[in-house]
């Protein structure tokens, strides 16, 4: 009897990739294809089962690739089918695989289904034979050690950006590239300068969050307004939710993000490490440390963000008189008589209790008289003398990391003492940045046209977040103590006040 043959069907599994396309335009990876797809038909033979496409997708970084991991699957898939023969193909080893460890998991899963992988470079492969196995594995071990050493060049030149203070990549929002050209016209540098309108918004955002005002209110007004958020009009591969396709809408993260950034002050980060940055601050020292630590105390404490609802609940403001604990808010009263109200309560132990609305009106009639007295921008002026000393001393120290990024670029010390001074240096900065921050006598940003007789005007209208930034700008401290009397009415002697200049009473 003669023997059967069963016709063998050949399935060609492309498979094309290019590591870079920041501006998603293909046009590189879709020539690859078409290229590949050619060859596959022409030099190889069978049927094309699939076509799988990642652009600006790197195979060295680790990042996910989805299209591969769905080609790897169907391919071993198919490859368990009788009378089957799965050819993965692709245009060079590099294109599959550049991590080792990828590439030899995928070497032995092609080897359990006795598949075939070929390039069109040059190379086809057996993974059913132990000597193919290894010809790939030692093929593609040049492309990995090719791209490890990339990376080490990439990333020492990032480092000496960082070190000359130069920017990394596209020019940051608030600033403007100016490219330099030579004689014939070809580009041989840039340097980043002030961007006239980004630079008014982000000006304008670290103002309004240290008056008061909430990140939402912010992040609203701004897209009431039109203004193009940082990135509006680039191409991107993700956009988040409920972004614009052009990406023009600021989000309350974009808002964060722009404000409390080292760039502000021209400082150039790089892992972990503060270097002076080429291009011109845009705010203060003394502004990027107070809104740094504007969040970092809503982080740190029960407080969110934009969402506060109650003037004089938790924070140093009010505090507890017998305990010195914080403040909160509950509902207190008699429900069958529908008396219950919010009250101010301590949050410890209850020991104190206070009708909201009655304590936020005398706390706030207090506050009015204090800013409407007619000397109260001297009173607030204080001695600036120390802060303004703290804040020389941090600028020196800046400028002797500058110095010693001069001396490194100059042969005149190693990369290991500039970090070593770079790191030392900013801890020195820190300190005397908050030693500035300690002796400054008054956050008068807070209270912009609050001094004087219009104050009475216009504390009225204001929203409870930015009342009560107002207070802290004052440094407001109250203490409530028990009442020992019962009855309707608001006891004004149970409550201690003082402010900058007037300390409570001990």
């Amino acid at each position: 009897m003669a023997a059967t043959v069963t016709a063998l069907r050949i399935l060609l599994f492309l498979y094309a990739r290019i590591s870079e396309d920041p501006r998603d335009l293909k046009r590189g990876v879709n020539r690859q294809m078409k290229d590949l797809h050619r060859w596959a038909l022409e030099e190889i033979g069978g049927e094309v089962a699939g076509e799988w496409i990642e652009n600006d997708r790197s195979a060295h970084s680790g990042e996910e690739r989805p299209e591969y991991e769905k080609m790897m699957a169907a391919a071993l898939a198919a490859a368990q089918q009788p009378g089957v023969r799965v050819i993965v193909a692709a245009y060079h080893p590099s294109r599959l695989w550049r991590r080792r460890v990828e590439r030899a998991q995928a070497i032995e899963d092609l080897r359990q289904v006795k598949a075939f992988v070929a390039f069109e470079s040059g190379g086809y492969f057996n993974m059913a034979r132990a000597s193919d196995r290894s010809q790939l594995a030692n093929l593609g071990e040049s492309d990995t050690a090719e791209s490890e050493v990339k990376s080490e060049r990439v990333t020492r030149a990032a480092l000496e950006r960082a070190e000359e203070g130069r920017a990394n990549g596209a020019v940051a929002y608030g600033w403007r590239r100016v490219y330099e050209h030579d004689e014939d016209g070809k580009v041989i540098g840039f340097h980043d300068v002030e961007h006239p309108e980004q630079a008014a918004i982000v000006r304008e955002i670290v103002h309004r969050l240290l008056a008061g005002d909430s990140v939402l209110a912010v992040t609203t007004d701004l897209n009431d307004r039109g203004v193009p958020a940082p990135g509006a009009g680039q191409k991107r591969k993700q956009r988040a939710v409920g972004q614009t396709e052009d990406g023009q809408r600021w989000s309350k993260s974009s808002v964060k993000k722009v404000a409390v950034r080292k760039l502000n002050v021209a400082v150039r980060s790089y892992k972990g490490a503060d270097y002076p940055a080429a291009w011109p601050a845009i705010i203060t020292e003394e502004q990027h440390a107070r809104i740094v630590d504007l969040f970092a105390e809503r982080a740190g404490g029960c407080e969110r963000p934009g969402q506060r609802m109650h003037l004089l609940s938790w924070g140093e403001v009010v505090t507890c008189g017998p305990c010195g604990g914080p403040i909160s808010v509950a509902m207190r009263g008699n429900s069958k008589r529908g008396t219950r109200r919010p009250t101010y309560v301590c949050s410890e132990r209850g020991c104190v209790g206070r009708n909201e609305e009655a304590l936020d009106r005398h706390i706030e009639a207090i506050a009015v008289e204090i800013l409407a007295d007619p000397e109260a921008a001297d009173i607030f002026k204080g001695d600036t003398s120390g802060a303004l000393a703290a804040i020389e001393r941090a600028e020196a120290l800046r400028l002797r990391q500058s110095e010693a990024a001069d001396d490194y670029a100059d042969d005149l010390i190693t990369r290991e003492q500039l970090r070593r001074i770079t790191q030392k240096l900013g801890r020195q900065i820190e300190e005397a940045r908050a030693e500035a921050r300690r002796l400054q006598p008054i956050d008068l940003t807070a209270l912009d046209g609050l001094m004087g007789e219009q104050a009475r005007e216009k504390w009225p209208p204001l929203t409870v977040q930015q009342k009560r930034r107002a207070l802290e700008a004052l440094k407001f401290r109250a203490r409530i103590h028990p009442s020992s009397r019962r009855g309707p009415g608001f006891d004004h002697a149970t409550v201690d006040v003082g402010w900058h200049g007037r300390e409570l009473p001990s």
